[in-house]
């Protein structure tokens, strides 16, 4: 009967043990942030391009991203707020990727540049930045030339590439300051 309860006790324990965890959290789900942190300032970003609008449509998606996390509250405010999050956008590229057997481009690839910085406004210290961010992606995009599209050309069409490439910035910036890439 002993060697029974023993068993039970062992199991029980590697049961505790396995259920107390790792210390790890799930990509998107973890934060690195002092628990001060609650409400983070996301100022509109500044635009150094002739994109038209793009700092708009960026820092809307970040806000958004933040917002998504479910746990703080987020403002366009630079005061009055435990962290804040800075930006400038520096250059917006827009080049072929692909091309079809008529030599019309069919997908493109999109680069922003930026630097940007997370500053807790508590202890007035950085706690994340990069002052050299380059975000690059693939996406469709409709040209009736085929060739190079113009980024203010393609930005304006308001097209479902722009939203995403909008939201996968964001998810970039935003994965980096709360998982501490």
């Amino acid at each position: 009967m002993t060697g029974r309860v023993l068993s039970r006790c062992l199991g029980l324990l590697g049961v505790a043990a396995l259920s107390c965890g790792c210390g790890y959290a799930l990509a998107g789900q973890g934060t690195f942030l002092p628990d001060y942190i609650q409400t983070i300032g996301v100022p509109m970003f500044e635009n150094n391009t002739a994109v038209f609008e793009i700092e708009q449509t960026l820092t809307r998606q970040v806000r958004t991203e933040f917002i998504g996390r479910g746990r703080y509250r987020v403002i366009a405010a630079e005061t009055g707020v435990d962290a804040r999050l800075t930006g400038t956008i520096s250059r917006v590229t827009v080049a072929p990727a692909s091309f079809t057997a008529q030599q019309q481009a069919s997908r493109y690839i999109f680069t922003v540049q930026a630097a940007l910085e997370f500053r807790d406004l508590t202890t007035d210290e950085v706690l994340w930045e990069n002052r050299s961010l380059s975000f690059s992606d693939e996406y469709d995009v409709a040209s009736a030339t085929g060739g190079p599209i113009d980024a203010n050309r393609f930005f304006g069409q308001q097209s479902n590439a722009v939203q995403r490439v909008a939201r996968d910035f964001a998810r970039t910036v935003v994965s980096s300051i709360l998982e501490a890439f």
